[in-house]
Protein backbone atom coordinates (compact mmCIF):
# COMPACT_ATOMS: atom_id res chain seq x y z
CA UNK A 1 0.00 0.00 0.00
CA UNK A 2 3.18 2.02 0.82
CA UNK A 3 5.91 3.23 -1.46
CA UNK A 4 8.90 0.49 -1.20
CA UNK A 5 11.09 2.57 1.44
CA UNK A 6 8.47 4.47 3.05
CA UNK A 7 8.52 4.91 6.75
CA UNK A 8 5.23 6.12 8.09
CA UNK A 9 7.45 7.70 10.93
CA UNK A 10 8.08 10.37 8.52
CA UNK A 11 4.71 11.16 7.60
CA UNK A 12 5.11 14.16 10.57
CA UNK A 13 4.67 17.86 10.16
CA UNK A 14 8.15 19.33 9.14
CA UNK A 15 7.91 21.70 12.43
CA UNK A 16 7.51 18.72 14.86
CA UNK A 17 11.38 17.79 14.28
CA UNK A 18 12.08 21.54 13.56
CA UNK A 19 11.02 21.91 17.28
CA UNK A 20 12.09 18.77 18.06
CA UNK A 21 16.10 19.97 17.71
CA UNK A 22 15.17 22.73 19.10
CA UNK A 23 13.96 20.81 22.77
CA UNK A 24 17.41 19.49 22.36
CA UNK A 25 19.61 22.55 21.93
CA UNK A 26 17.71 23.34 24.70
CA UNK A 27 17.94 20.40 27.10
CA UNK A 28 13.85 20.42 27.17
CA UNK A 29 13.95 17.20 25.06
CA UNK A 30 13.68 14.88 27.60
CA UNK A 31 11.15 16.90 29.80
CA UNK A 32 7.69 15.04 30.20
CA UNK A 33 5.05 16.60 28.76
CA UNK A 34 1.19 16.06 28.46
CA UNK A 35 -1.00 16.19 25.45
CA UNK A 36 -4.32 15.66 24.71
CA UNK A 37 -6.26 14.65 22.00
CA UNK A 38 -9.82 15.91 21.87
CA UNK A 39 -12.25 17.48 19.05
CA UNK A 40 -14.56 20.90 19.21
CA UNK A 41 -17.49 19.99 16.86
CA UNK A 42 -19.57 16.81 16.08
CA UNK A 43 -20.17 16.38 12.03
CA UNK A 44 -23.11 17.37 10.87
CA UNK A 45 -24.01 18.90 13.68
CA UNK A 46 -25.09 15.23 15.17
CA UNK A 47 -25.45 14.72 18.83
CA UNK A 48 -22.53 12.27 19.60
CA UNK A 49 -19.29 10.61 17.80
CA UNK A 50 -17.99 7.23 17.73
CA UNK A 51 -13.98 7.07 18.21
CA UNK A 52 -11.85 4.77 15.92
CA UNK A 53 -8.55 4.22 14.89
CA UNK A 54 -6.58 3.66 17.87
CA UNK A 55 -5.85 0.07 16.25
CA UNK A 56 -3.70 1.89 13.72
CA UNK A 57 -1.81 4.61 16.06
CA UNK A 58 -0.91 1.09 18.27
CA UNK A 59 0.53 0.03 15.12
CA UNK A 60 2.34 2.98 14.69
CA UNK A 61 3.93 3.21 17.75
CA UNK A 62 5.37 -0.02 17.99
CA UNK A 63 6.82 0.53 14.57
CA UNK A 64 7.93 4.05 15.37
CA UNK A 65 11.51 4.46 14.08
CA UNK A 66 13.91 6.29 11.84
CA UNK A 67 16.71 4.34 9.27
CA UNK A 68 19.46 5.40 7.83
CA UNK A 69 17.52 7.12 4.49
CA UNK A 70 15.58 9.27 7.08
CA UNK A 71 18.71 10.57 8.36
CA UNK A 72 20.47 11.03 5.27
CA UNK A 73 17.15 12.86 4.38
CA UNK A 74 17.13 14.88 7.34
CA UNK A 75 21.20 15.29 7.18
CA UNK A 76 21.14 17.17 3.66
CA UNK A 77 18.95 19.49 5.12
CA UNK A 78 20.97 21.30 6.83
CA UNK A 79 19.43 22.37 9.52
CA UNK A 80 19.67 19.74 12.10
CA UNK A 81 22.58 19.11 14.64
CA UNK A 82 24.28 15.90 14.87
CA UNK A 83 22.78 15.69 18.53
CA UNK A 84 19.76 15.48 16.91
CA UNK A 85 20.45 13.11 14.08
CA UNK A 86 22.08 10.42 16.89
CA UNK A 87 18.89 11.01 18.50
CA UNK A 88 16.58 9.88 16.09
CA UNK A 89 19.07 7.10 15.39
CA UNK A 90 18.42 5.50 18.47
CA UNK A 91 14.73 6.60 18.34
CA UNK A 92 11.57 4.49 20.13
CA UNK A 93 8.68 5.56 22.28
CA UNK A 94 9.08 5.51 26.00
CA UNK A 95 5.83 7.12 27.21
CA UNK A 96 2.18 6.28 28.80
CA UNK A 97 -0.57 7.10 26.29
CA UNK A 98 -3.92 6.31 27.68
CA UNK A 99 -7.03 6.14 25.04
CA UNK A 100 -10.77 5.58 24.91
CA UNK A 101 -11.42 2.22 23.14
CA UNK A 102 -12.74 2.50 19.81
CA UNK A 103 -16.54 2.35 19.45
CA UNK A 104 -16.87 4.36 22.81
CA UNK A 105 -19.32 7.47 22.36
CA UNK A 106 -17.10 10.81 22.35
CA UNK A 107 -18.41 14.28 22.87
CA UNK A 108 -16.22 17.60 22.32
CA UNK A 109 -13.69 19.03 24.29
CA UNK A 110 -13.18 15.86 26.43
CA UNK A 111 -9.70 13.91 26.05
CA UNK A 112 -9.99 10.74 23.75
CA UNK A 113 -6.29 10.43 24.46
CA UNK A 114 -3.85 11.31 26.46
CA UNK A 115 0.10 11.22 26.03
CA UNK A 116 2.14 11.51 28.31
CA UNK A 117 5.97 11.66 27.03
CA UNK A 118 9.32 13.37 26.89
CA UNK A 119 8.89 16.36 24.75
CA UNK A 120 10.26 15.04 21.30
CA UNK A 121 8.50 11.77 21.46
CA UNK A 122 5.32 13.39 22.12
CA UNK A 123 5.59 15.87 19.28
CA UNK A 124 6.79 13.18 17.14
CA UNK A 125 3.37 10.99 17.31
CA UNK A 126 1.15 14.16 16.56
CA UNK A 127 0.30 14.27 13.12
CA UNK A 128 -0.24 10.43 12.80
CA UNK A 129 -2.25 10.01 15.47
CA UNK A 130 -4.51 13.34 14.39
CA UNK A 131 -4.83 12.06 11.10
CA UNK A 132 -5.44 8.09 12.17
CA UNK A 133 -8.22 9.12 14.89
CA UNK A 134 -9.59 12.42 12.91
CA UNK A 135 -10.91 9.69 9.64
CA UNK A 136 -11.16 6.81 10.90
CA UNK A 137 -13.84 8.36 13.96
CA UNK A 138 -15.10 10.79 11.15
CA UNK A 139 -16.03 7.62 8.93
CA UNK A 140 -17.13 5.32 11.60
CA UNK A 141 -19.41 8.82 13.21
CA UNK A 142 -20.90 9.03 9.95
CA UNK A 143 -21.35 5.01 9.41
CA UNK A 144 -23.97 5.14 12.42
CA UNK A 145 -25.93 7.74 11.54
CA UNK A 146 -26.68 6.16 8.56
CA UNK A 147 -27.19 2.39 9.78
CA UNK A 148 -29.81 4.30 12.49
CA UNK A 149 -31.27 5.93 9.71
CA UNK A 150 -31.56 2.39 8.12
CA UNK A 151 -33.74 1.59 11.17
CA UNK A 152 -32.55 -2.06 11.56
CA UNK A 153 -32.47 -2.84 7.75
CA UNK A 154 -28.93 -3.94 6.26
CA UNK A 155 -26.10 -1.44 5.57
CA UNK A 156 -23.10 -2.32 3.54
CA UNK A 157 -20.01 0.28 2.81
CA UNK A 158 -19.88 0.22 -0.91
CA UNK A 159 -17.32 3.35 -1.06
CA UNK A 160 -13.84 2.27 -2.04
CA UNK A 161 -13.84 3.65 -5.36
CA UNK A 162 -15.14 6.91 -4.48
CA UNK A 163 -12.61 7.33 -1.75
CA UNK A 164 -9.52 9.60 -0.73
CA UNK A 165 -7.01 7.26 -1.63
CA UNK A 166 -6.08 3.52 -1.13
CA UNK A 167 -5.72 4.08 2.65
CA UNK A 168 -9.07 6.06 2.90
CA UNK A 169 -11.03 3.26 0.87
CA UNK A 170 -9.47 0.77 3.31
CA UNK A 171 -9.06 1.97 6.68
CA UNK A 172 -12.43 3.66 5.93
CA UNK A 173 -14.46 0.62 5.82
CA UNK A 174 -12.68 -0.74 8.67
CA UNK A 175 -14.57 2.59 10.20
CA UNK A 176 -17.73 2.15 8.42
CA UNK A 177 -17.85 -1.41 10.39
CA UNK A 178 -17.44 -0.23 13.32
CA UNK A 179 -20.04 2.30 13.16
CA UNK A 180 -22.47 -0.64 12.58
CA UNK A 181 -22.04 -1.55 8.91
CA UNK A 182 -22.87 -4.76 8.16
CA UNK A 183 -20.02 -5.74 5.82
CA UNK A 184 -17.78 -4.00 2.83
CA UNK A 185 -17.31 -4.43 -0.65
CA UNK A 186 -13.61 -3.55 -0.23
CA UNK A 187 -11.59 -6.85 -0.64
CA UNK A 188 -8.54 -5.52 1.66
CA UNK A 189 -10.44 -4.81 4.27
CA UNK A 190 -11.53 -8.08 4.94
CA UNK A 191 -8.03 -9.36 4.39
CA UNK A 192 -6.43 -7.21 6.80
CA UNK A 193 -8.88 -6.64 9.06
CA UNK A 194 -11.52 -9.40 9.09
CA UNK A 195 -14.47 -6.78 8.18
CA UNK A 196 -16.56 -9.47 6.09
CA UNK A 197 -16.51 -8.55 2.59
CA UNK A 198 -19.48 -9.60 -0.07
CA UNK A 199 -20.46 -8.75 -4.04
CA UNK A 200 -22.04 -10.09 -6.50
CA UNK A 201 -22.02 -8.24 -10.47
CA UNK A 202 -21.69 -4.97 -11.89
CA UNK A 203 -23.47 -3.59 -15.02
CA UNK A 204 -20.64 -5.10 -17.29
CA UNK A 205 -21.65 -8.55 -16.52
CA UNK A 206 -25.25 -8.03 -17.77
CA UNK A 207 -23.92 -6.51 -20.60
CA UNK A 208 -21.67 -9.32 -21.94
CA UNK A 209 -24.60 -11.61 -22.66
CA UNK A 210 -26.27 -11.47 -25.28
CA UNK A 211 -29.77 -10.90 -23.35
CA UNK A 212 -29.86 -10.35 -19.87
CA UNK A 213 -32.51 -13.29 -19.16
CA UNK A 214 -29.06 -15.39 -19.94
CA UNK A 215 -26.56 -13.30 -17.82
CA UNK A 216 -28.97 -13.90 -14.83
CA UNK A 217 -29.24 -17.43 -15.61
CA UNK A 218 -25.22 -18.10 -15.59
CA UNK A 219 -25.38 -15.90 -12.35
CA UNK A 220 -27.59 -18.20 -10.67
CA UNK A 221 -25.81 -21.80 -11.93
CA UNK A 222 -22.25 -20.28 -10.70
CA UNK A 223 -23.90 -18.71 -7.66
CA UNK A 224 -26.78 -20.44 -6.59
CA UNK A 225 -26.77 -19.34 -2.71
CA UNK A 226 -25.60 -15.50 -3.87
CA UNK A 227 -27.60 -14.51 -6.07
CA UNK A 228 -28.43 -10.65 -5.94
CA UNK A 229 -29.47 -9.76 -9.16
CA UNK A 230 -28.72 -6.34 -10.73
CA UNK A 231 -32.38 -5.46 -12.97
CA UNK A 232 -31.45 -1.70 -14.12
CA UNK A 233 -29.49 -2.69 -17.12
CA UNK A 234 -31.73 -1.71 -19.54
CA UNK A 235 -35.44 -1.73 -17.45
CA UNK A 236 -35.81 -2.37 -14.35
CA UNK A 237 -39.73 -3.23 -14.17
CA UNK A 238 -40.09 -4.19 -17.93
CA UNK A 239 -37.19 -6.61 -17.92
CA UNK A 240 -34.73 -6.51 -14.84
CA UNK A 241 -37.44 -7.55 -12.28
CA UNK A 242 -39.60 -10.24 -14.73
CA UNK A 243 -36.25 -11.73 -15.81
CA UNK A 244 -35.23 -12.05 -12.62
CA UNK A 245 -38.53 -13.69 -11.51
CA UNK A 246 -38.26 -16.30 -14.37
CA UNK A 247 -34.20 -17.11 -13.52
CA UNK A 248 -35.31 -17.18 -9.75
CA UNK A 249 -38.25 -19.42 -10.39
CA UNK A 250 -36.21 -22.17 -12.65
CA UNK A 251 -33.34 -22.30 -11.36
CA UNK A 252 -33.29 -21.47 -7.54
CA UNK A 253 -37.03 -22.67 -5.89
CA UNK A 254 -36.86 -26.22 -7.75
CA UNK A 255 -33.77 -26.47 -5.15
CA UNK A 256 -35.34 -25.44 -2.28
CA UNK A 257 -33.12 -21.95 -2.43
CA UNK A 258 -35.30 -19.02 -0.62
CA UNK A 259 -31.99 -16.71 -0.11
CA UNK A 260 -31.56 -14.64 -3.22
CA UNK A 261 -32.03 -10.71 -3.80
CA UNK A 262 -32.79 -8.23 -6.75
CA UNK A 263 -30.46 -4.74 -6.76
CA UNK A 264 -31.77 -1.47 -7.66
CA UNK A 265 -29.42 1.09 -8.21
CA UNK A 266 -30.66 3.80 -10.24
CA UNK A 267 -33.82 5.66 -10.63
CA UNK A 268 -36.95 6.43 -7.77
CA UNK A 269 -35.84 3.79 -5.35
CA UNK A 270 -39.54 3.89 -3.58
CA UNK A 271 -41.62 3.78 -6.60
CA UNK A 272 -39.58 1.21 -7.82
CA UNK A 273 -39.09 -0.84 -4.42
CA UNK A 274 -42.42 -0.94 -4.01
CA UNK A 275 -43.56 -1.77 -7.41
CA UNK A 276 -40.71 -4.68 -7.76
CA UNK A 277 -41.56 -5.86 -4.43
CA UNK A 278 -45.39 -6.07 -5.67
CA UNK A 279 -44.19 -8.00 -8.22
CA UNK A 280 -42.31 -10.69 -6.54
CA UNK A 281 -44.87 -11.03 -4.17
CA UNK A 282 -47.71 -11.58 -6.63
CA UNK A 283 -45.10 -13.90 -8.35
CA UNK A 284 -44.53 -15.85 -4.77
CA UNK A 285 -41.63 -15.10 -4.28
CA UNK A 286 -41.95 -12.74 -0.87
CA UNK A 287 -38.77 -14.47 0.28
CA UNK A 288 -36.54 -12.39 -1.94
CA UNK A 289 -34.77 -9.12 -0.40
CA UNK A 290 -34.57 -5.68 -2.25
CA UNK A 291 -31.53 -4.12 -1.74
CA UNK A 292 -30.78 -0.54 -3.18
CA UNK A 293 -28.02 1.87 -3.90
CA UNK A 294 -27.01 5.12 -5.62
CA UNK A 295 -26.33 8.22 -3.83
CA UNK A 296 -27.24 6.99 -0.37
CA UNK A 297 -27.16 8.93 2.94
CA UNK A 298 -28.73 8.92 6.00
CA UNK A 299 -31.50 11.64 4.95
CA UNK A 300 -32.23 10.06 2.01
CA UNK A 301 -32.80 6.81 3.46
CA UNK A 302 -34.66 8.73 6.16
CA UNK A 303 -37.27 9.63 3.35
CA UNK A 304 -37.03 6.43 1.45
CA UNK A 305 -38.27 4.65 4.53
CA UNK A 306 -41.27 7.54 5.21
CA UNK A 307 -42.68 7.20 1.86
CA UNK A 308 -42.70 3.31 2.31
CA UNK A 309 -39.75 2.16 0.17
CA UNK A 310 -39.26 -1.82 0.30
CA UNK A 311 -35.78 -2.50 0.43
CA UNK A 312 -33.99 -4.54 3.00
CA UNK A 313 -30.29 -3.92 2.43
CA UNK A 314 -28.54 -0.48 1.63
CA UNK A 315 -25.79 -0.42 0.04
CA UNK A 316 -23.82 3.12 0.84
CA UNK A 317 -20.48 4.68 -1.16
CA UNK A 318 -19.08 7.77 -1.93
CA UNK A 319 -21.60 9.84 1.09
CA UNK A 320 -20.67 7.73 3.66
CA UNK A 321 -16.29 6.85 2.93
CA UNK A 322 -16.00 10.72 2.19
CA UNK A 323 -18.53 11.62 4.56
CA UNK A 324 -19.22 13.71 1.88
CA UNK A 325 -21.68 16.18 4.07
CA UNK A 326 -19.13 17.00 7.12
CA UNK A 327 -15.49 15.65 5.51
CA UNK A 328 -13.20 17.34 8.26
CA UNK A 329 -13.14 15.68 12.23
CA UNK A 330 -11.16 18.45 13.75
CA UNK A 331 -9.53 16.63 16.31
CA UNK A 332 -6.96 18.31 17.98
CA UNK A 333 -3.40 17.68 19.90
CA UNK A 334 -2.64 20.25 22.48
CA UNK A 335 -0.31 20.41 25.15
CA UNK A 336 -1.96 20.73 28.71
CA UNK A 337 1.21 19.92 31.42
CA UNK A 338 4.62 19.51 31.99
CA UNK A 339 6.74 18.54 34.51
CA UNK A 340 9.53 20.41 36.32
CA UNK A 341 12.74 19.47 37.27
CA UNK A 342 11.11 17.92 40.72
CA UNK A 343 9.00 15.96 39.12
CA UNK A 344 5.79 18.44 39.54
CA UNK A 345 3.18 18.48 36.71
CA UNK A 346 2.35 21.87 35.62
CA UNK A 347 -0.72 22.84 34.10
CA UNK A 348 -0.17 24.19 30.91
CA UNK A 349 -3.01 26.41 29.09
CA UNK A 350 -4.11 27.91 25.42
CA UNK A 351 -5.56 30.72 25.44
CA UNK A 352 -8.19 32.27 22.36
CA UNK A 353 -10.47 35.48 21.76
CA UNK A 354 -12.47 32.59 20.73
CA UNK A 355 -13.68 30.40 24.24
CA UNK A 356 -14.56 27.43 22.80
CA UNK A 357 -10.99 26.84 21.76
CA UNK A 358 -9.37 27.40 25.79
CA UNK A 359 -8.17 24.53 26.29
CA UNK A 360 -8.70 22.53 29.44
CA UNK A 361 -5.29 22.09 31.08
CA UNK A 362 -3.95 19.71 33.61
CA UNK A 363 -3.22 16.07 33.31
CA UNK A 364 -6.90 14.56 33.12
CA UNK A 365 -9.35 11.66 33.10
CA UNK A 366 -12.79 11.54 32.07
CA UNK A 367 -15.64 9.92 34.00
CA UNK A 368 -18.94 8.91 32.53
CA UNK A 369 -21.91 8.89 34.66
CA UNK A 370 -24.91 6.55 34.59
CA UNK A 371 -28.27 6.37 35.73
CA UNK A 372 -29.06 3.28 37.63
CA UNK A 373 -32.52 3.29 37.38
CA UNK A 374 -32.26 3.58 33.31
CA UNK A 375 -28.81 3.02 32.48
CA UNK A 376 -28.31 5.71 30.33
CA UNK A 377 -25.95 8.09 30.46
CA UNK A 378 -26.22 11.22 32.11
CA UNK A 379 -22.81 13.28 31.15
CA UNK A 380 -19.14 13.16 30.81
CA UNK A 381 -17.11 14.79 33.79
CA UNK A 382 -13.40 15.91 33.28
CA UNK A 383 -11.27 15.48 36.04
CA UNK A 384 -7.98 15.67 37.25
CA UNK A 385 -5.77 12.52 37.17
CA UNK A 386 -5.89 11.72 40.81
CA UNK A 387 -9.20 12.59 41.43
CA UNK A 388 -12.17 10.26 42.20
CA UNK A 389 -15.81 10.18 42.36
CA UNK A 390 -17.89 8.59 45.39
CA UNK A 391 -20.68 7.01 43.99
CA UNK A 392 -22.13 6.49 47.72
CA UNK A 393 -22.26 10.60 48.41
CA UNK A 394 -24.27 12.64 46.14
CA UNK A 395 -22.36 14.29 43.26
CA UNK A 396 -22.58 18.01 41.63
CA UNK A 397 -22.14 18.63 38.51
CA UNK A 398 -22.26 22.14 36.51
CA UNK A 399 -22.42 23.69 33.09
CA UNK A 400 -18.48 25.09 32.91
CA UNK A 401 -19.78 27.23 30.15
CA UNK A 402 -23.04 28.54 32.76
CA UNK A 403 -22.14 27.42 35.96
CA UNK A 404 -25.63 28.41 37.66
CA UNK A 405 -26.61 25.19 35.77
CA UNK A 406 -26.40 22.39 38.31
CA UNK A 407 -27.29 18.97 39.04
CA UNK A 408 -26.99 16.92 42.28
CA UNK A 409 -26.83 13.33 41.80
CA UNK A 410 -27.97 10.13 43.77
CA UNK A 411 -27.98 6.93 42.71
CA UNK A 412 -25.92 7.07 39.66
CA UNK A 413 -22.82 5.29 38.55
CA UNK A 414 -19.67 6.04 36.82
CA UNK A 415 -16.90 4.64 34.45
CA UNK A 416 -13.46 5.91 33.81
CA UNK A 417 -13.29 6.24 29.82
CA UNK A 418 -9.77 6.00 28.91
CA UNK A 419 -7.68 2.82 29.43
CA UNK A 420 -4.15 2.66 29.57
CA UNK A 421 -2.20 1.78 25.67
CA UNK A 422 1.14 1.84 26.68
CA UNK A 423 2.90 2.34 29.69
CA UNK A 424 6.75 3.47 29.46
CA UNK A 425 6.62 2.67 25.96
CA UNK A 426 5.30 -0.70 26.48
CA UNK A 427 2.15 -1.84 25.10
CA UNK A 428 -0.23 -2.93 27.96
CA UNK A 429 -3.20 -2.94 25.54
CA UNK A 430 -5.22 -5.80 23.87
CA UNK A 431 -6.87 -4.87 21.48
CA UNK A 432 -10.31 -6.28 20.77
CA UNK A 433 -11.41 -8.32 17.57
CA UNK A 434 -12.96 -5.97 15.03
CA UNK A 435 -16.63 -8.05 15.58
CA UNK A 436 -15.87 -7.16 19.62
CA UNK A 437 -15.22 -3.50 18.69
CA UNK A 438 -18.30 -3.38 16.44
CA UNK A 439 -20.77 -5.16 19.32
CA UNK A 440 -19.06 -2.59 21.43
CA UNK A 441 -20.08 0.39 19.99
CA UNK A 442 -23.55 -0.62 19.09
CA UNK A 443 -24.19 -1.25 23.04
CA UNK A 444 -22.55 2.25 23.44
CA UNK A 445 -25.01 3.94 20.74
CA UNK A 446 -27.79 2.13 23.06
CA UNK A 447 -26.84 3.77 26.48
CA UNK A 448 -27.80 7.22 25.22
CA UNK A 449 -30.80 8.76 24.80
CA UNK A 450 -32.38 8.89 21.76
CA UNK A 451 -32.88 12.99 22.48
CA UNK A 452 -29.37 12.91 22.11
CA UNK A 453 -29.26 10.55 19.03
CA UNK A 454 -31.78 13.28 17.16
CA UNK A 455 -30.28 14.30 13.53
CA UNK A 456 -31.42 17.60 13.80
CA UNK A 457 -30.96 19.56 16.89
CA UNK A 458 -30.19 16.84 19.34
CA UNK A 459 -30.13 17.07 22.89
CA UNK A 460 -26.48 18.55 24.32
CA UNK A 461 -24.88 16.20 26.27
CA UNK A 462 -22.76 17.59 28.64
CA UNK A 463 -19.09 17.65 29.20
CA UNK A 464 -19.12 18.92 32.73
CA UNK A 465 -15.76 19.66 34.17
CA UNK A 466 -14.71 18.95 38.49
CA UNK A 467 -14.53 21.97 40.92
CA UNK A 468 -10.84 21.55 41.02
CA UNK A 469 -10.38 21.80 37.41
CA UNK A 470 -12.41 24.36 36.84
CA UNK A 471 -11.09 26.54 39.59
CA UNK A 472 -7.66 26.25 37.58
CA UNK A 473 -8.63 26.78 34.53
CA UNK A 474 -9.80 29.81 35.95
CA UNK A 475 -6.69 30.20 37.82
CA UNK A 476 -4.78 30.07 34.55
CA UNK A 477 -6.97 31.95 32.06
CA UNK A 478 -6.75 35.20 34.87
CA UNK A 479 -2.90 34.34 35.32
CA UNK A 480 -2.02 34.54 31.35
CA UNK A 481 -4.67 37.10 30.19
CA UNK A 482 -4.50 38.63 26.92
CA UNK A 483 -5.66 41.72 28.14
CA UNK A 484 -3.32 44.24 28.53
CA UNK A 485 -1.47 44.39 32.28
Amino acid sequence: MYAKNENLAMLCDFYEFTMGNGYLKNNLHKRNTYFDVFFRNIPDNGGFAIAAGLQQVIEYIEDLHFNKEDIEYFRSKNIFSDDFLDYLKDFRFTGDIYAVPEGTCIFPREPIMTIKAPAVEAQILETFVLLALNHQSLIATKANRIVRAAQGRVVLEFGSRRAQGADGAVKGARAAYIGGCAGTACTLTDELYGVPAGGTMAHAWVQMFDSEYEAFKAYCEIYPHNAVLLVDTYNTLKSGVPNAIRVFKEMLVPQGITNFAIRLDSGDISYLSKQARKMLDEAGLTTCKIVASNALDEHLIRDLLMQGAQVDTFGVGERMITSKSAPVFGGVYKLVAIENDKGEIVPKIKLSENTTKITNPHFKKVYRLYDNETGKAIADEICLHDEVIDTAKPHVIFDPDATWKQKTLTNFSVRELQVPIFKNGKRVYTSPSISEIRDYCAREVESLWDEVKRFENPHRYYVDLSKKLWDIKKELCVKNSLTDK
